[in-house]
This record gives structure tokens, sequence and C-alpha cells, in this order.
């Protein structure tokens, strides 16, 4: 069997790698380029691309699972030295449980993350599969919103990588963990966008189908062969129809695969979000209303701790709920355009077929979920009125205590 040789192969690695530009993608692979470069780069991409498809690699499997027992290992020892020896103390008790809680829900990330690297990867040749008849002006669009948040956010993450620097090197290796779970979880929920954006513009391009497909019924003008011309426009008409149909039906099943994929990691990164931002609000309230410091800035990976934190995990949340958002209304989109499809036909079998599409799109119900909580708007919601809630509680309860304080003390004043 004649195989090619080396230096053709060369040449054609080559050519694959010079098709990658920055904000100039062509395909799935150079859109996730950098995605994937930053998550070789973590350790936890144990795959290697051949032409359109995803393979394992052993060495670099291998170097993942070194790197996750060496995490777990050390995460572990560092839990011991916080919650059992003492030997890494907080300020007090909200300090250590937000600390508590970050490094549980990180290490939970991290180790669902290397258990699921085989069904992550079918999911990626998926994607892959189901994205490869998008047009190439589409992955262009979509390559200037996901490489720059990719690559910037990298950036900006790595950037914070100065404030591991202590004169503890208990303190060093606490930083340096801290900032290796940061863009880990980063880098998941950037995936994570990644393949629901892509999935947004698989179903844009269905309903941009269907859009043309009702064109062409609107401005069907009655002529002199009407009958001949019937006779070959309506096979037509029920073939793009049924493609369209299995399209629909295969990009949902890719959207149920990756709700169950990512439905851990994703509900822990809320848990996560929820939890850094109401105890770096509530930390920043309590130092400007008390004067008193309840965190060890000095631990934390963040310049500016209070505003850096808040700002980088209300970023990111609020992203991926916009992603999840516009994906799930271009899905229900689809069904309006079916209807008025529909609406604007007078032939029997594509009204029959249409009627097929319309109830498989009502069965199949293409929202972003974890665990059965839709990712979307209501969501972001919920967080937002839950913390605003709880700071203006303890707002209240601040105030009245210093009131409580205030009028104790003229009492005593008064009595002496």
């Amino acid at each position: 069997m004649f195989r090619p040789s080396s230096k053709f192969q060369g040449r054609a690695k080559s050519k694959v790698r010079k098709r990658w530009r920055l904000f100039h993608a062509t395909d799935f692979q150079s859109l996730m380029y950098p995605c994937f470069l930053f998550c070789k780069i973590l350790g936890i991409f144990p795959y290697k691309i051949n032409a359109s498809s995803f393979e394992a690699s052993r060495p670099r499997y291998i170097l993942s699972t070194v790197v996750i027992c060496v995490f777990c290992i050390y995460g572990l020892a560092m839990l011991y030295e916080v919650d059992i020896s003492g030997r890494l103390k907080f300020e007090g008790v909200p300090a250590s449980l937000q600390g508590n809680c970050y490094y549980l829900l990180g290490s939970f990330i991290t180790v669902v993350t290397y258990i699921l690297t085989g069904p992550r990867m079918r999911l990626l040749q998926t994607v892959l599969d189901v994205s490869s008849k998008l047009p190439p002006e589409t992955y262009e669009k979509l390559s200037r919103l996901i490489h720059a948040k990719d690559i910037f956010g990298f950036i900006f993450l790595i950037g914070q990588a100065a404030n591991c620097y202590s004169q503890n090197y208990l303190d060093i290796l606490i930083k340096i963990f801290s900032l290796y779970i940061t863009l880990l979880v980063f880098q998941m929920d950037m995936l994570y966008m990644n393949c629901v954006c892509v999935l947004k513009a698989c179903f844009k391009k269905i309903n941009d189908n269907l859009s043309n497909l009702r064109e062409l019924v609107i401005n069907d003008e009655p002529h002199l062969l009407r009958r001949i011309y019937h006779e070959q426009r309506n096979p037509f008409l029920l073939m793009e129809l049924k493609a369209l149909k299995k399209r629909h039906l295969i990009v949902s099943d890719t959207v149920q695969m990756l709700n169950v994929i990512f439905s851990l990691q994703l509900l822990a990164t809320i848990v996560m979000t929820f939890a850094d931002i109401t105890f770096s609000l509530y930390f920043y309230i309590v130092e400007r209303e008390n004067g008193e410091t309840l965190i060890n800035v000095d631990k934390q990976i963040w310049y500016s701790y209070y505003l850096t934190s808040i700002l980088y995990y209300s970023t990111k949340i609020a992203l991926i709920v916009w992603a999840c958002e516009t994906g799930k209304d271009q899905a229900l989109e689809i069904g309006t355009t079916v209807h008025e499809v529909l609406i604007n036909t007078n032939d029997k079998q594509i009204k029959d077929e249409l009627q097929l599409f319309s109830l498989q799109i009502l069965h199949r119900e293409n929202a972003f979920s974890a665990k059965g909580l839709n990712v979307d708007a209501t969501l972001l919601t919920a967080i937002v009125g839950s913390i605003t809630t709880y700071l203006l509680i303890l707002i209240q309860f601040l105030y009245t205590s210093r009131t409580c304080t205030a009028k104790s003390s003229i009492n005593v004043t008064h009595i002496i």
C-alpha cells in the first residue's frame, strides 16, 4: 500500500500550521487553536489532531496523569496544613470558608476534567463534524470574539503570576496552586463557551437555510409550465427540508451531549463564582465600615484583590450566560421560521414534512443547562439578586451594630 513520505507529511503539517491566523479562522481547528494551545500548556489536552479527527495521545495522556497526580497530592497536603495542622492560617472564619470553598471546588473541577477526558474528546469530534458545513465567513466572525477572550483572558491571569512571590515558601506554593486552579477553571469555561458559540452558529445556519426556503415558497409565481415546474421543484424542497431536519436533530443531540459532559464542571463554576463574588464583597464592605481586615491580601494572587477578582468572575459568568442565552434564542427562532414557511405553503407533502419538523423542535428543548439548572438570563438575575439581598442585610446589620454601640457608649458616659 502506498504511504506518503515523511517529506510530504511535513509539508502537509506546515500547511495546516500556516492556515491558522489570529482573528481569521477558517475551520473549527483554527478557531479553537488558542484554547487548545493553552490547555496543552496546563497539561489537560491529551489529544492530537490528525486531519479532521481527534485522537488520544499517549505521551500527552501520561503528562496529564502526572500533572493531575501532583496536583491532587499537593492539594491534599495543603488542606492538611490549613485545616488540621494549622501551619497555614487564614485571618478568620469567613476567610477560611472562602479559601476552603475555592480549593475544594477547584480541585473537584480539576479531577472531573481528568476523568472526562475521553467523553470530552468525543464531544470535540462531534462538534467538529457538525460544524464542518459552516462557511469560512462564519468562523472568521466567531474568531473575533473567541480568539480575543481566550488570549486576553489567559494573558490577564498569567499577569497575576508576579503576585506569587513571597518570603514564605508555603505562601508561594499556595499561590501557585491557586493560580493553576484559576487557569484550569478558566480554560474549561472557555472551552464550554466556545462549543456553545459554534453550536449557536450551526442553529443560525439552519435558520438561514429555512429562511431561504421560505423565500422560494413565497416567491412561487404561477406560469405556463406550472405542472412541470412543480414536479421538478417539489422533490428538491422535500430533500432540503429532510436534510435540515436531520441536521437539526444532530445539532440538538450535540447540545445534550455538551450538557451531560460539562454539567458538573459548570455547576461547580457557578457555585465558585457566586461564593467568590459574595465573599469578596463581604470582606470589602466590612473593611470599609469597621476598618477590620478579614482577609490576608498577601495570600491572594490578584492585583487590587477586591476590584480584580469581582470584575474577573462577573465578566466570565456574564459571557457564559450571554452565549447560552443567545444560543437558546437562536434554536427557538428555528421553530418560528418553520411555522412561517408552513403558513406560506399550500403543498401537502411539504406541509407534512414541516409539521414533522415542528414536532421535532417541540420535543427537543435546546437549552444549555447544568444538572437541570438552565444557564440563561434567569440564572444571572438570580445570582445578582441573591448577592444584592445578602449585601443589603449585611449593611443593615453593620449599621445597626454601630448604632447600638454608639448608644451604649452614650449611656455609659451619661451615667458616669
